[in-house]
């Protein structure tokens, strides 16, 4: 990869970034140095619109960490994003399979991270 990593929310920034392979035309996330689909080195970065729909859902009752307690109970989604990739992300509770949504970032353990809500009508 020949360009700088973009900064997305990984590193403090508003922002979701993907990768784009020049060679074959895949579209990956998050961050790798070749293409997942045909090795290709030559990626591009770019910035995702924040909007997709809601792949998968499940809502946390029990928390992995004592800093994540005071969050429980909280939504995990899996978001298949407008640019072709699926992320997994944080999510409002009343989110659901087929729901489209739309970005935004909240912080959770201290570290921002995207979070879904319902796309307004």
């Amino acid at each position: 990869m020949s360009e700088p990593a973009m900064t997305d929310w990984t590193t403090g920034d508003e922002a979701v970034v993907y990768q784009r392979c020049n060679s074959c035309g895949a579209v990956q996330y998050f961050r790798r140095d070749f293409c997942a689909a045909c090795g290709s080195n030559d990626l591009i970065q770019l910035r995702a619109s924040g909007e997709g729909t809601v792949y998968a859902a499940t809502l946390v009752h029990r928390a992995a960490t004592a800093e994540a307690r005071e969050h429980v109970p909280f939504k995990i989604v899996l978001i298949d994003a407008a640019e072709g990739f699926r992320m997994m992300a944080h999510g409002a509770g009343d989110l659901a399979i087929g729901d489209r949504v739309t970005a935004r970032f909240a912080r959770f353990t201290g570290r921002l991270v995207p979070y879904f809500e319902r796309t307004s009508a």
